[in-house]
């Protein structure tokens, strides 16, 4: 299966260049794979750059998740984040994917001197 870049996700959802947005969906067509790096990454994009709330990012995070052609890494995994970050957008997406990540590969408690993120199950402050 072939895989994205930020770049190429960024492309795709915020449609801003129409030449770049068509070579984009004509790539992933077929099926492409996103790390966690790259859908964190997307994501920071959509906030910094596009200026996105986090009620779009939430929107966008779901199209990704059902997409027909895009396959993310451990989905599980990120609708346990997406979950967290609905329920509390200020911690940001990618604390709560981290989150779920140190989850998902047994390494829990996830120390953080972020008071927001150290009030999720799973988080302990320092």
């Amino acid at each position: 299966m072939l895989a994205v870049d930020t770049n190429v996700l960024v492309r795709v959802l915020a449609r801003d260049n129409a030449a770049q947005a068509e070579a984009a969906s004509r790539f992933i067509a077929t099926g492409a794979w996103v790390s966690h790096l790259v859908l964190a990454e997307t994501v920071w994009v959509l906030e910094s750059v596009y200026g996105r709330a986090p009620a779009q990012l939430i929107a966008a995070l779901r199209l990704m998740l059902a997409h027909e052609s895009l396959v993310l890494q451990d989905a599980d995994t990120v609708v346990a984040a997406l979950e967290h970050f609905r329920r509390r957008p200020a911690l940001g997406f990618s604390d709560c994917l981290v989150l779920e990540i140190a989850r998902k590969a047994g390494h829990t408690a996830l120390g953080t001197f972020d008071k927001g993120l150290a009030r999720l199950p799973g988080a302990h402050k320092l």
